[in-house]
């Protein structure tokens, strides 16, 4: 399939103390397969984009790399700080991950110890643990759960619950992988105003195409492992072309 770039007005964000900066960046996996191919791509503050690209574009072996779970040869910066094996650490507390299953981030009893599980291992003393469990609990709007059984829990309730886990850890970018799968229309909606309202950045990979168009005002076209388009998301949802040639439906 030929790269394709859309014709845009867009240009790359230029700003002082970029958020998120990934410089040319490869990956293949042990059974060599190549799954990255020189992806470059920059977020300032405040800025809220989509990933989005057809199954197996690369879009979630990119996410991995942003707080480390995996490394590949390149050059990925969190708020001017080099993601190396030294300040692993650092770079985790600031990039929060949301995975699309929210199961797989919620392991505690109750929501409470889920949401302070970050603070505790950052060595936080207790007042502070809990001054950050109930600010993330507010900011998703889930602040009369904290003593509920998080697996109890609708697929919408623990989905921001899974956010509010991160943003706990205070993070200088939030990272999202499909937030809106296997919601119903009610949880999608309240997911959508959520996102809309929290004051972070945030790179957020996804099918929802509505939601795209709906809260991201950038969009970042991903294929074959490479960045095939970045631009203005509604000038990217008119091009017919570019969305046919890389598995998208205009929505």
């Amino acid at each position: 399939m030929p790269v394709t770039h859309v014709k845009s007005n867009f240009q790359m964000p230029e700003c002082e103390g970029d958020v998120l900066v990934v410089n040319d960046l490869h990956f293949s996996y042990p059974d060599g397969h190549a799954a990255l191919h020189g992806v470059s791509l920059k977020l300032c503050g405040g800025d809220k984009v989509a990933l989005v690209g057809p199954n197996g574009a690369g879009k979630s072996t990119l996410m991995l790399h942003l707080n480390g779970i995996l490394g590949g040869r390149g050059e990925v910066q969190i708020a001017g700080k080099r993601l190396t094996r030294e300040n692993l650490p650092t770079i985790r507390a600031m990039v929060g991950l949301v995975f699309q299953n929210p199961d797989d981030q919620l392991f505690s009893p109750t929501v409470f110890e889920d949401v302070a599980f970050g603070p505790l291992h950052m060595g936080l003393p207790e007042a502070d643990v809990r001054t950050r469990v109930d600010a993330a609990l507010e900011a998703v709007r889930m602040t009369g759960y904290r003593d509920r059984l998080s697996h109890h829990l609708s697929v919408g309730e623990k989905k921001r619950i899974a956010i509010a886990t991160v943003l706990s850890m205070n993070p200088s970018v939030l990272i999202l992988d499909e937030p809106s799968a296997g919601l119903d229309p009610r949880a999608r909606r309240t997911l959508i105003n959520l996102l809309r309202e929290l004051p972070i950045t945030m790179l957020v990979s996804t099918h929802d195409m509505k939601l795209v168009q709906e809260l991201f005002p950038r969009t970042i076209v991903m294929d074959e492992g490479r960045v095939v388009a970045d631009g203005l998301t509604f000038e990217i949802l008119e091009d017919e072309a570019l969305l046919n040639a890389h598995g998208l439906e205009k929505p």
